[in-house]
Parts: structure tokens; sequence; C-alpha cells
């Protein structure tokens, strides 16, 4: 067991920025946290470099904003906190996923290079960007007329946000770029590789966003990926084959990061995780039967099992993915706390807006009192929260949002109760998915910035869903749980020490039997109109893209 003089360090890399944390390992107390946005943030509409519009649904980051981001990060919590560095044992880091980053062989990334500063496929493609779509869908045709090869394993079908996908629109779209990349590599791998100055990759990413399956040999076969693009098995040697279990050591800084970070020499780096997956251990769980929603800008829906299962629409099942000698499982939605952000800057009357100022409140403030009001069902609608495509279980990036049951009579607060209710449906579709493949949920625990935020949305889920929902106490969770993987890296902590917390939740939501009954008939409606739009009449939302796609042209 860790003494109260040790300490690990977590940086979480989100979407806009990245957090660190300082963790006292003996009782995960969180002494100091930093946070750091992105020089140049994300790039969906144009380059940086040149100011060159961006096709659509493309979301690009600069990968040396990540690096600025650690520096800042973690010399800002070390300063701070006064603990000296000697103490500090272990490093974790967490990053979305799938976003990946094109290097040379030494790993120094394309953009870095004037040759390359002007070609957006050369920069790092965040989780986010869907401009790959129509090669996903692709790979998904090939897959299904060979049997479906590796599709069971991954709800089905493949999403454009995964790395073959992507190299796949690499390939085509900027050769030259793909000709001279020699790693892709996924965004916690390469900030870990920089970190101990060798390249090293992680099982769990590897599996759930490369299709990589080792129970199956690894990769899909040079003969399937060449079926797609002559050429294309070349992505083989671009990939990692050895990887890391989480938790494992990756190695210990190198001299040139100790002292940009301001740290020493024997500090351990955790294998890279996945940003959702380190908040698994950051909640405290680490059982089968616990459902982890990390809720942010999207959802990741996490869970653990003894036994191989391949629920319907997941984004993957992999061995040892979280937890040693476990089935790890993941599901989620595209849209979430992005939704609301969009709903609230947009689409507020000016009644809303003078409420805020007065009151000396916030929008989502205003909005979330108004439609506390309103009964389950009182806003007389059903959205389908879509707007950035549906991750579970339909899996398909192209489909869009959807209101149903607009009238004259419909205000701001009524679209807002129906986005907060179809977020919560959306939710208790992928409990059923899971459920339905006899891996057995008894256990919600929810973790990110949205549970904060809303808690009328803490209580519609646990209405709609039936079971208490419980919000993680940390306000850091994935940093939390990256320091704490940084602690087992370095032989600190142990996967149980590291999981048990008396106060890692904060608050429990209990769902309302009378609400909950409400609930199931609108479920019913809900189902009705998701499956005529996301399955029946898929077409129509992908019809709509493409009208509009083209006529920007």
């Amino acid at each position: 067991m860790a003494e109260s003089s040790t300490y690990a360090i977590g940086v979480d890399f989100g979407t806009e920025s990245a957090r660190s944390v300082l963790v006292r390992l003996a009782d995960r107390a969180e002494i100091e946290t930093a946070t750091h946005l992105y020089e140049h943030g994300v790039m969906t509409e144009t380059l940086a470099a040149s100011g060159e519009k961006l096709a659509p649904n493309t979301a690009l980051q600069d990968p040396d904003d990540y690096l600025v981001a650690l520096e800042k990060v973690v010399r800002a919590v070390v300063h701070r906190s006064g603990v000296d560095p000697e103490q500090i044992v272990g490093l974790g880091v967490d990053t979305t996923a799938c976003t990946i980053v094109l290097t040379d062989d030494d790993l120094v990334p394309l953009p870095r290079s004037p040759r390359w500063k002007k070609h957006p496929l050369a920069y790092a493609r965040l989780w986010k960007h869907h401009a790959a779509q129509s090669h996903a869908e692709e790979i998904n045709r090939a897959a299904e007329a060979e049997g479906g090869l590796f599709l069971p394993q991954y709800g089905g079908r493949l999403s454009s946000e995964w790395v073959l996908p992507k190299a796949l629109q690499t390939l085509r779209d900027d050769r030259e770029v793909y000709d001279a990349t020699s790693r892709i590599i996924e965004q916690e791998d390469w900030i870990v590789s920089t970190l101990v100055g060798t390249e090293t990759r992680g099982a769990s990413v590897a599996g759930f966003k490369g299709n990589y399956r080792e129970e199956a040999g690894g990769y899909p076969s040079a003969e399937f990926l060449n079926s797609l693009e002559p050429g294309f098995a070349g992505v083989l040697d671009k990939l990692g084959h050895e990887f890391l279990t989480p938790g494992e050591s990756a190695g210990t800084l190198t001299s040139e990061w100790a002292t940009r970070l301001g740290l020493d020499t024997h500090v351990t780096v955790a294998a890279g995780n996945i940003d959702a997956h380190a908040a698994f251990l950051g909640a405290g769980a680490a059982q089968p039967g616990t459902m982890v929603a990390v809720m942010g800008t999207s959802v990741c829906n996490l869970v653990v099992s003894k036994e191989h299962r391949t629920p319907r629409g997941i984004q993957g099942v992999v061995k040892n993915g979280i937890l040693p000698d476990h089935w790890a499982y993941e599901a989620g939605q595209a849209g979430f706390g992005d939704t609301f952000g969009w709903f609230a800057h947009n689409m507020t009357s000016a009644d809303i807006a003078d409420l805020a100022s007065i009151s000396a409140t916030s929008t989502f403030e205003v909005l979330e009192s108004k439609a506390q009001a309103l009964q389950p069902g009182g806003s007389g609608l059903i959205v389908l929260d879509w707007m950035n495509g549906n991750r579970s279980t339909l899996i398909d990036s192209n489909l869009s949002g959807a209101i149903v049951g607009l009238t004259l009579d419909t205000r701001d607060y009524h679209i807002y109760r129906a986005l907060l209710e179809g977020a919560a449906f959306g939710q208790r579709i992928i409990v059923e998915a899971f459920e339905e493949a006899e891996v057995p949920i008894d256990r919600f625990i929810v973790c990110g910035g949205i549970p904060a935020k809303s808690p009328l949305l803490m209580q519609i889920l646990a209405d709609v869903i039936g079971m208490p929902v419980e919000v993680s106490s940390s306000a850091n969770t994935s940093a939390l749980g990256a320091a704490l993987h940084g602690a087992i890296a370095a032989g600190e902590l142990t996967w149980e020490s590291a999981s048990k917390a008396e106060s890692a939740i904060a608050t429990v939501y209990r769902p309302s039997p009378t609400a909950h009954e409400a609930y199931n008939e609108i479920y019913t409606h809900y189902r009705a109109i998701h499956d005529t739009f996301g399955i029946d009449q898929r077409s129509l939302m992908h019809s709509l893209r493409e009208i509009q796609a083209n006529s920007t042209h």
C-alpha cells in the first residue's frame, strides 16, 4: 500500500484542452489541478496554417499543441502544490480516441515539417472527424460480404472514427501524405512514446479503435485490406504489433522530458489510456455488472465481464481492455453535452437570456429550472439526439437529429426538456442492448462534466432506466484514473487498492416509480421513431446530408 508521501499525476487530454491532477496515493485525494487550452483548438472549417477551407465533417488538431499543454499543466500542479518532485512516482496519460497522429520514423508528427503544414490530412484527426464515413461504410460492406469477419466484435459496424477508415481516407485523398507517413499512432500512444523515448502502444486502444484482435490473430488480413484498395495492406507496416495492457509500465521519463515537466527521471509512465476507460477506475469501479457512463461532449459507456459476449451496437469488446482478465465493452452516444450547448447557444429565446441576466445565472440554469416544472412527456415532444450522428447502437455518423411533435405552443424549454429525455432514452437503448446479450447491468455510475451541471438530467436518467444513478465525487475522473494507472505501473498500488474509495460517490439519484411508469409509455413511442429513422428509413437522413454537402460545391 502506498505511503502518504507518494503521489502520481494524471493528464487527461480532452477535445479542447488538457487537464492534470496531482493525486496523493494513500487516499486518492486530488491535491492540485491545472488546465490548458490547445492553441489551435479544433480545426473544423479552415486549416490554421493556410486558411484553406476544410471538407465537411473534418476535425483536425496540431499534435504539438498536446505537448505544449502537457508541459504547462504538469509544471503547474507540481509548482502550485509544493510537493517535492522526488515524491511523485507515477504518471498516467489518457486521451480522446480514436485520435490519430501521423509521424515519420522518429515519431516526429508530419505537420512539424514545412513540407506538410498545408496538407490537412497530415494533421491529427480527432475522434469526431467523420469525413471518413464513406470509407467506413465500404469496409463494412466488404466485411459483410465475407461473412462478417471482425464486425460482430464491434457491434456489427465499424465507425468512421476509427483507424482503418481514417487511414483509407488518407490513402485515397492524399497519397503523398500517406506515403510519407511511417507510423499511424493513437494520440495516447504518441504522447507516452514521446515521454519515454521509444515507441509504445496500448492493447486497449488497438483493440477498440484499430481492429486488432489478439484472439483472432491480430489485424484484418492483408488480402482483405488490399481488396478495399490495392496496396492498402501496407497500412499494417504503419501500425503497432506489440502492446502493453492497462496499468503496465511503458518506461520512465527521458531526461529531456523530466526537465521539461519539472519531474525526476525515476517517474514511471503507464501505458496510455482512452479517456473514458481511465475514468472507469477513477470512478471506483473494478467489477463486472457496473456500468460507468462518462458524460462530456459525448458519452462513453463501459462495462466489464468475465464472459465474452457481442452486444449489438457496441464499439468493441477487448480482452484486458480495461481490467486484467476481463472482457471490456464500450458503447456510447456521439452527442451529449455538445448537443445541450448547441441548443443553449443557438436556439433559446430572448426571454431566456433576459431571465439569465436578471437573475445573474446562466442560460443553462434558466432552462433547467423551467424544464424541471414539466412532467415526463410534458413537452409533447420526442427528440432523436443524433446531431453528431449515432454511436450506439446504430453506429452511423451520417444520421442526424430530429424533433417530433412541434406545435405553435412549443417553447424553447419544452425542446430542452425533450433533449434531456432523448439523451436518457439513448442511454436506455444501450443498457437494454447489454442485458439482451446477457451482460447484466446492476449498477450505474456517471462521471464527467455533465452530471454536476444538470441534476435534472440525472433524475430523468434514473427515471428512464429504472435504477439508481450514482454520481462520481471527482470532477476529474479521467485524470484521476490516469494517475491511478501511473501508480499501478510504478508498483505503488494494486488494481484492488486503486479502486477502493469510500468517497468515490457524491450523490445518488433514485428513480421515481411514477415517473418510470410514465417514461415506459413514452419510450415505446421513442423506439418506434428511433427505428423508423435509424433503421427502416435510414436513407432519409443520409440523403439530407448528401444534399447539404453537394450544395456547398
